[in-house]
């Protein structure tokens, strides 16, 4: 699970799973030592977390004392015990988005001061892959052919005093029409913009690290 809270990446590993090689600083055993927050420093791995370890992680995160926190992985003791136990302390949002291509460029969205991907919530009855594009269309005003899944991210947020947790699955797409294209004001979109890799690269600079990951996975995928 890639799940982002307070926009920091926290991957949650089955059991008996390793972060890769080379990208933690510092690791801890969940069963026989506490987590604290002087022990959250840069890129850290907690072994053998329960579903209370994971309650004390995310209090950690989203106190309002700053975190030297960049990067968390937690492999569980048990997966499914973990998804009970996140779908009870948040309301679950079930959402889709697009990453459109236009031969060379992508298309990003500039909303509440940051460069994002078009996406919004999944209706009753509605499939994810319907979603996508459905909202890519709304948001954007353009025709796409949507390609394959991409990747699911998971973030945390407030909306009027409530936790939630928004799943949101992306998908990849081709543009079909853009001679109609705008930005819905409605949603808050300022700007639509065709961006090169490089201006991607340099966008995601004023983004949020869930988006960020998502062009990590596609890029991946095309190697």
């Amino acid at each position: 699970m890639n799940l982002f809270v307070n926009d920091i990446p926290v991957k949650i590993l089955p059991p008996g799973e390793k972060p890769e090689p080379g990208h933690i600083n510092h690791a801890l055993d969940a069963s026989t030592e506490p987590i604290t927050k002087a022990k959250m420093i840069h890129h850290v791995w907690i072994d053998h977390a329960q579903p209370v370890h994971l309650n004390t992680v995310l209090d950690l995160i989203n106190s309002k004392v700053p975190t030297h926190l960049l990067s968390l992985v937690i492999t569980v003791e048990d997966y499914e015990a973990i998804k009970t136990f996140l779908k009870q302390k948040f309301k679950v949002v079930k959402a889709a988005g697009g990453l459109v291509r236009k031969k060379d460029k992508f298309l990003m969205i500039y909303r509440m001061k940051k460069w994002d991907l078009p996406k919004g919530k999944k209706e009753t009855g509605e499939k994810y892959r319907e979603t996508a594009v459905r909202e890519v269309q709304e948001e954007c005003q353009v025709d796409v052919m949507l390609g394959k899944k991409i990747c699911t991210t998971w973030h945390t947020y407030t909306m009027n005093k409530n936790a939630m947790l928004k799943k949101t699955r992306w998908y990849v797409m081709d543009l079909e029409n853009d001679s109609k294209m705008k930005p819905s004001l409605e949603e808050d979109i300022e700007e639509l913009r065709w961006m090169t890799q490089k201006e991607v690269y340099h966008a995601l600079e004023n983004s949020y690290r869930s988006i960020r990951f998502v062009f990590e996975a596609y890029y991946k995928d095309q190697t």
